[in-house]
């Protein structure tokens, strides 16, 4: 038998009889997680963990047991904008998350490193297999709702996340540029494949706000945000400025301290989805 590529209409295995969601992985005995809400896009560089960490200490503030999967193995930044440094610990019965200042709970592969900068040159399997753990092997325990920050693209980590995890919905993360929305549909389009409901999207870097006279300057042209969100009937959930204090809060590790309220009402629309 073939190795299965996950790709049904090229498989000649009659698996007419075999029901989709048993391909769902249990979490520990212990873990109970009851929404489960992907970040993601077609690409890179748009601010997925970014969206990702803004959401997560948005719902802690609204007393939400809240946890972050980063899924993102090659490139992962969740615990730098927390500012988590030491190594999450493990017991005999799995692998203990690392918390933030505010109670949220994180599980990354730079968790799991001696040096937060060595390189993970590991193929797709094995990159696969560790989201997959993430899943199985931590001790969440009991969370209202879980972010994962998806890696970019639309091949074998998101389709693993999405087949192994009860993903309730997606947020999709996109940029101004028409080439990064056209990307960004690829990532709509894949949720729609897998009959994962995409929550809305949010755009980041949108504009920039002028501190002398307040105006909002697109810096990388004119949105394509509403006709994307529109041509697809998708909620517009929000859209960050490229702010100065924002980004300084992520590299420092100060994320949770940000006063920002641009997803303030996001939040609240993804719950009412959920």
């Amino acid at each position: 038998m073939s190795e299965c590529t996950h790709d049904c209409s090229t498989c000649s295995q009659n698996c007419s009889e075999r029901d989709p969601k048993s391909l769902l992985a249990q979490p520990h005995a212990t873990t109970h997680v009851k929404k489960v809400v992907a970040v993601m896009s077609g690409k890179g560089g748009v601010g997925k963990s970014m969206v990702t960490s803004l959401l997560a200490v948005m719902a802690q503030r609204m007393g939400y047991k809240t946890g972050i999967l980063d899924a993102d193995i090659t490139g992962p930044s969740i615990p730098k904008a927390f500012g988590l440094q030491e190594m999450a610990m493990g017991s005999e019965e799995g692998i203990l998350p690392s918390e933030t200042r505010t109670g949220i709970k994180v599980m990354s592969l730079n968790l799991l490193l001696e040096e937060e900068t060595a390189p993970v040159v590991w193929r797709g399997p094995v990159i696969g297999g560790t989201v997959k753990q993430f899943w199985t092997d931590v001790l969440w325990g009991d969370l209202d709702i879980m972010f994962i920050d998806m890696p970019p693209g639309t091949g074998d980590v998101p389709l693993t996340v999405y087949q192994s995890i009860p993903v309730d919905g997606v947020v999709v993360v996109t940029t101004p540029q028409s080439l990064v929305s056209m990307i960004v549909e690829k990532a709509v389009n894949m949720a729609g494949m897998m009959d994962i409901p995409v929550l809305g999207l949010v755009e980041n870097m949108s504009y920039i706000k002028c501190p002398d006279c307040g105006k909002h300057v697109n810096v990388f042209g004119e949105s394509h945000a509403d006709e994307t969100a529109a041509k697809h009937g998708l909620k517009m959930l929000g859209k960050l400025p490229i702010d100065q204090k924002l980004a300084g809060a992520c590299d420092t590790g100060l994320v949770e301290l940000f006063e920002g309220n641009w997803l303030d009402e996001a939040m609240k629309d993804i719950l009412k989805e959920l």
